[in-house]
């Protein structure tokens, strides 16, 4: 299979987009590490994988704390002995709806330094381990930022947040790619699926997000997971320092 013998850890695994990357993943082949904070949510996707007939584990994690991290994939490494993809999807709830110009300065930070302070740690407990094996794919999830869409909608700091952590997947890429080790962001435009059905406006933010589209339909959770399968594949060993646009045409490059 596509990913057999792989070990990966996906931070933010009891999630919508860590779940399905990580139910792709196993489904794939690989041994599937899920790390959160919430073990109820990270077991429901353990769960799910263990009963298709894939390999998970489940450990508690706080991914803004440099000390879990790094037990965690000290844990990871005696398990496995090998670390071949490492994905975060954490992010702290959001404010938006609410104009930039009214928001709380903490706020508008918060996503923003929650994003770039997870991403940093879970990133370089990987590369540790990556480097002397000089292989490995470390994927981020989000892109560049569309910001035409404030003209509609008040975003709050996830713009922000997009770019910075797209910053720091280049200098990564530009970093760890003389020791083999690719950096890879997959860009959707949004997931109309994440949006909780009491969302206020959920409607009109879910026409909005097919009809930025160039096909009328937004990616799927599903197409998410197969993409990042794809994306930390050795069939894409020669993406690196790329986002993969799957937006279905929201972002035309």
């Amino acid at each position: 299979m596509l990913l057999q013998g792989k070990t990966a850890v996906v931070y933010g695994g009891g999630g919508a987009v860590g779940g399905a990357i990580a139910r792709a993943f196993a489904r794939y082949g690989a041994t599937v590490h899920l790390a959160g904070r919430t073990e109820r949510t990270l077991r429901a996707v353990a769960d799910d994988i263990e009963a298709a007939g894939g390999a998970a584990h489940v450990d508690v994690v706080d991914a803004l704390d440099g000390q879990s991290v790094d037990a965690h994939m000290e844990r990871v490494v005696r398990r496995d002995g090998r670390l071949d993809a490492s994905v975060n999807v954490i992010s702290d709830q959001d404010v938006q709806g609410t104009p930039m110009v009214e928001m709380d300065v903490e706020d508008y930070l918060r996503p923003v330094a929650t994003a770039v302070r997870s991403k940093f740690l879970t990133a370089r407990a990987a590369a540790r381990v990556m480097v002397p094996r000089r292989q490995g794919v470390i994927l981020y999830f989000g892109g560049r930022f569309d910001w035409t869409v404030a003209r509609k909608l008040s975003v709050g700091g996830i713009g922000v947040t997009f770019d910075a952590v797209e910053s720091m997947r280049r200098q990564l890429a530009g970093e760890l790619g003389r020791h083999g080790i690719r950096v890879v962001t997959l860009h959707t435009g949004g997931l109309p699926e994440t949006i909780p059905a009491d969302y206020p406006g959920r409607d009109e933010i879910v026409e909005l997000l097919n009809g930025n589209t160039l096909t009328g339909q937004a990616a799927t959770l599903r197409d998410v997971g197969e993409m990042a399968a794809f994306a930390v594949s050795d069939l894409a060993r020669t993406v690196s320092g790329a986002s993969i646009n799957m937006s279905a045409g929201a972002a035309v490059d």
